[in-house]
């Protein structure tokens, strides 16, 4: 994964949280019936935890891209193959 793909995980799990946290504070603050405001919470904690999977995606990327001059991330994959001596050359 490059750095701007992990950069744009992380700006995806801002906007996610930021759009979902407003828009709960807004639907908690009007009237609107317990179903409207539950069904949009339940909505709203999955989107959120869509997004952080993904921010926490694009962190772990940023932290394994530290050091390498070519900005890739190794895998899991990458790691195995290193060890088992098939890493290609």
């Amino acid at each position: 994964m490059t750095r701007r793909a992990a950069w744009l995980l992380i700006a995806l799990c801002a906007w996610t949280l930021w759009v979902w946290l407003t828009f709960m504070w807004i639907i908690g603050h009007q009237q609107h019936p317990i179903g409207f405001k539950v069904v949009h919470g339940v909505i709203a904690v999955g989107s959120m935890a869509f997004g952080l999977a993904a921010g926490r995606i694009g962190y772990r990327a940023l932290r394994g891209a530290e050091g390498r001059s070519d900005g890739l991330v190794r895998t899991d994959h990458d790691e195995m193959a290193d060890r088992e001596g098939l890493a290609s050359r």
